[in-house]
C-alpha cells in the first residue's frame, strides 16, 4: 500500500477512537478528541498532494479519500449533534448531501466516468472540517458567534456544492445502467 493509501486508511482507523473519546469527554478529553480530529483532517490534504505529487493516484484512493472525508466528518458531526452542539437537522441536511453525491459518482463509474470534486465541494469540506474544530474546542465568548457563522456557512456551501455538482454533471442523470 503506497504512503497516500496509507494516510487514508489511518484517516478511517482515527474515526474510532475519535469517536469514543469525543461520546466520553470530560474536562479538558476535548482537546484530546480536537486533536485526533485535526491530525485526520490533515491527513486529508497529505494524501491528495503527495498523490499528485509522486503520481500515486490510485483507484483505492479515489474511492477511499472521499468516502473517509464522509465518514469523519459525519462521525464528527453526529457525535456533536450526541452532546448538543450541532442541531440534528442540520447534520441530516449535510449527510444526506453526501449520500446524494455518492450515488450520483456510483451511476457515473458504472458508466465509465470519475467525477472530481468541485471548487465548491473542497470549499464546503474545509468550511464544514472549522465548523467542527470550533465546536468540539467551544471555546465560549464570541466564539459563539463564529461557530454560528460556520455552522450556516457550512449548510449553505452544502445546499450550493450539491446544486453545482448534479448542474455540472447532469448527463449522468440521462445514462441507463
Amino acid at each position: 500500500m503506497n504512503l497516500p493509501n496509507s494516510l487514508t486508511t489511518a484517516r478511517m482507523v482515527l474515526i474510532i477512537p475519535f469517536v469514543i473519546i469525543m461520546l466520553n469527554a470530560t474536562g479538558n478529553g476535548k482537546y484530546l478528541a480536537l486533536a485526533i480530529f485535526i491530525i485526520a483532517s490533515l491527513t486529508d490534504m497529505l494524501d491528495g498532494q503527495i498523490a499528485r505529487k509522486r503520481n500515486l493516484v490510485t483507484n483505492f484512493g479515489k474511492f477511499m479519500d472521499p468516502l473517509a472525508d464522509k465518514l469523519l466528518v459525519s462521525a464528527a458531526m453526529i457525535c456533536l449533534v450526541s452532546i448538543g452542539r450541532l442541531p440534528a437537522w442540520i447534520v441530516i441536511i449535510i449527510i444526506s448531501r453526501e449520500f446524494a453525491i455518492s450515488g450520483f459518482r456510483l451511476i457515473a463509474s458504472d458508466n465509465g466516468i470519475v467525477i472530481a470534486a468541485g471548487w465548491w465541494g473542497k470549499c464546503k469540506t474545509v468550511c464544514q472540517m472549522f465548523m467542527i474544530i470550533f465546536l468540539i474546542a467551544d471555546f465560549g465568548g464570541i466564539f459563539t458567534v463564529v461557530e454560528q457563522i460556520l455552522i450556516w456557512a457550512a449548510l449553505i456551501l452544502t445546499i450550493i456544492s450539491l446544486v453545482d455538482y448534479i448542474w455540472k454533471n447532469r448527463q449522468v442523470l440521462s445514462m441507463q445502467s
